[in-house]
């Protein structure tokens, strides 16, 4: 948890031009009250560090004022390469969730950059939606939260579990989430269990993950025509909404090569807030999916919280 300080706050009753600093700002679930850009979408508050403005006052060799770039919000200390869709702003009562770094630019027809000759809005600016409205005065503190992942990595297997043999699918499982978060710059806290091929188990263990709001579960075994392999038939009832096209996609692909990954039933879904992968239980197979779910994967986590992010 990082503490900002709020060095302006600011409002325009018009889209495109430049905020005036005012003593305070109300935040309601629209935004903020009196604002043009308050209404039910995204991008209800727009924030923009003063680093972001001291830099633009450095090219412009002049001195620009906080809102001079229609943010609402101007913090010190704030960067916005540390923030991420789905980190949290608080200020005393107000939570606010960022939704979007940046934005498309209008270019020269924005009044802004006639006025100033620039706009860092387009870049550097962060846009958040409101969860608890509140009051935001000039002077105040400001709490960054980033977001915490969290994931469930879930191996099913008789002979594992009993110590007949090592597991390494799970384990392979989390090592590539985690360099995937760390690269990205987010935060994962991941949980690992082992299991025998219990069905009552599995159920109780998802069911569990879904109602604690985990982010993922990632199971690994039992997605083959085996009389014990059942975690996709346990997993599918579950789901909410299906995502077929992922694993079409690995079958196919693989598929073309070794037949025998046609046989896999693997499935992919939403469960709540949950997004859920079944994996083959082999260490070659993690690897093979986990390339291609990961190249989509945060694009679903965005759409699943109802985030336009591309």
């Amino acid at each position: 948890m990082e503490q900002l300080k709020v060095v302006s706050v600011n409002i325009s009753e018009q889209k495109g031009t430049i905020k005036k600093s005012v003593p305070s700002i109300i935040l309601t679930h629209q935004g903020v009250e009196g604002d043009a850009h308050s209404g039910p979408w995204n991008r209800q508050l727009s924030i923009l560090g003063m680093g972001s403005i001291r830099k633009s006052e450095k090219q412009a060799g002049r001195s620009i004022s906080p809102g001079e770039f229609a943010e609402n919000i101007s913090l010190e200390g704030f960067d916005y390469l540390q923030a991420h869709p789905l980190d949290r702003l608080t200020c005393g009562e107000v939570e606010a969730e960022i939704t979007q770094i940046g934005k498309e630019c209008h270019g020269t027809s924005c009044s802004i950059f006639k006025e100033t000759g620039d706009c860092v809005m387009p870049k550097e600016g962060v846009f958040a939606r409101v969860l608890h409205p509140g009051c935001i005065n000039k002077g105040d503190t400001v709490e960054f939260h980033p977001k915490m992942y969290r994931a469930l990595v879930l191996t099913l297997s008789d002979r594992a579990s009993a110590g007949e043999y090592e597991d390494k699918s799970g384990p392979r499982l989390q090592e590539i989430l985690q360099e995937f978060f760390k690269e990205k710059g987010l935060n994962l806290y991941f949980h690992y269990t082992l299991i025998p091929d219990d069905r009552h188990k599995l159920d109780e263990l998802v069911n569990q993950a879904k109602d604690e709001l985990v982010d993922f579960v990632f199971t690994t075994g039992g997605t083959g025509i085996g009389p014990r392999d059942f975690t996709v038939d346990i997993i599918k009832p579950l789901l909410d909404k299906e995502i077929p096209g992922i694993m079409e996609m690995i079958r196919i692909k693989y598929g073309a090569v070794k037949t025998q990954v046609l046989l896999s039933r693997s499935v992919a879904g939403v469960m709540g807030k949950t997004l859920v992968f079944t994996l083959p239980g082999s260490v070659k197979a993690v690897n093979e999916y986990m390339d291609e779910i990961l190249k989509s994967m945060m694009h679903l986590v965005y759409m699943m919280h109802g985030l336009d992010v591309h």
